[in-house]
């Protein structure tokens, strides 16, 4: 079993962050509106990062993580793989 942490990118350009253990069903489930309100009124959405653990607690506290990161942080993790990187 997989335990990933990923984003994804709404139409009205504002992030999601969340964990999951079946990325293939669950974007699909976000693709349909029925993963979580707020990607249910910002659809489409499109899977922009994603990192994988070995556990689910470890995919869930990256997760807590990513969700108190600065817009500018999660761009720069996204784009560069690193949260730290000046454009």
């Amino acid at each position: 079993m997989q335990n990933l942490t990923y984003i994804l990118l709404c139409s009205d350009n504002s992030f999601y962050v969340g964990h999951t253990s079946d990325l293939k069903e669950r974007i699909k489930n976000h693709t349909a509106g029925t993963a979580s309100i707020h990607t249910k009124n910002r659809r489409p959405i499109k899977l922009v990062y994603y990192e994988k653990f070995s556990s689910k607690i470890e995919s869930i506290e990256r997760e807590k993580q990513l969700k108190g990161w600065s817009r500018t942080k999660k761009i720069n993790l996204i784009k560069f793989g690193h949260p730290n990187v000046l454009k």
